[in-house]
């Protein structure tokens, strides 16, 4: 694992500042994301169940998705959050995707409080393990870390099926049992935001994505009321979606896709982002 990276995210989260992850979901977004200037990088779950054709309802195993994050760690510099899910199971199941996202070289992780298999944060019906069960598997998680630095961060799915009072009682619970960082998912207001912040003191992440339950908000609003993390799950993917159709229509009429053309990355410009000439260069 590079230390560097772990360092940079806790150095992050230690400031005052604010920071944006973009969700990637393969080596491609994930270059497309450091090449855009941002500092941070999320692996988003549910992008990458999504780029393999299945929803995300807890379906893709975990050497599966660390296969997937792994092949993003290796072609960033950037910090990468990586979604746990629910740690794929219980304690002892967190602990083994910790080591294994240790291994690959994340430099923080976020574990939920759904039962396994879970859903997406912004779907509806999901249920949820005891906070007690949920405040060992936190606990068993921070006593595994090899790095001090490693980031451990806590999502709650409460306010769904709870209430936002809950879930802020829960969140105090992970806080107390060693998280670094709280994720309240899916408040539904403003005032849902900015009650979670005044009574959260600690660093906290939310989930900022357009149209989802929860309304967008200003990064340096968020910035104020204490909020540290910001990331974007799965816009760049949905983006992909509309250019994907748009390329298709254009073939599938045309039987080329000419007149579009000036809406796609040229050839060059395609092996330059994967760096085709420094690959190349080393078997000459």
């Amino acid at each position: 694992m590079s230390k560097r990276s772990t360092t940079r995210l806790r150095q992050m989260i230690e400031s005052d500042g604010i920071h944006v992850a973009p969700g990637a979901y393969d080596g491609l977004s994930a270059r497309l994301v450091e090449e855009s200037g941002s500092e941070l990088l999320y692996a988003s779950g549910g992008a990458i169940a999504r780029s393999c054709g299945v929803p995300d309802i807890g379906l893709l195993s975990l050497t599966e998705v660390a296969a997937r994050i792994g092949q993003m760690v290796d072609v960033t510099s950037l910090p990468v959050i990586a979604d746990a899910d629910t740690g794929f199971g219980n304690a002892v199941n967190a602990v083994r995707t910790l080591a294994l996202y240790e291994r690959i070289g994340v430099a923080g992780m976020h574990i939920e409080d759904q039962t396994f298999p879970k859903r997406c944060g912004h779907l509806d019906d999901k249920s949820l393990v005891s906070t007690d069960e949920m405040v060992r598997k936190i606990q068993a998680v921070g006593k595994a870390r090899t790095d001090p630095d490693f980031v451990l961060i806590a999502r709650t799915d409460a306010i769904a099926t709870e209430g936002l009072d809950a879930a802020i009682e829960r969140a105090h619970a992970y806080v107390e049992a060693g998280a670094d960082v709280i994720f309240v998912e899916a408040p539904e207001s403003v005032e849902q935001i900015e009650r979670i912040a005044a009574r959260i003191p600690q660093p906290k992440l939310i989930n900022m994505f357009h149209g989802g339950k929860t309304p967008l908000v200003p990064k340096e609003r968020l910035r104020e009321l204490g909020y540290r993390l910001i990331i974007i799950p799965s816009d760049l993917q949905r983006a992909v979606i509309t250019a994907v159709r748009r390329t298709l229509e254009a073939i599938n009429r045309d039987g080329d896709s000419g007149a579009v053309h000036d809406a796609m990355a040229s050839f060059a410009e395609r092996e330059r982002i994967v760096r085709t000439a420094e690959y190349l260069a080393i078997g000459s």
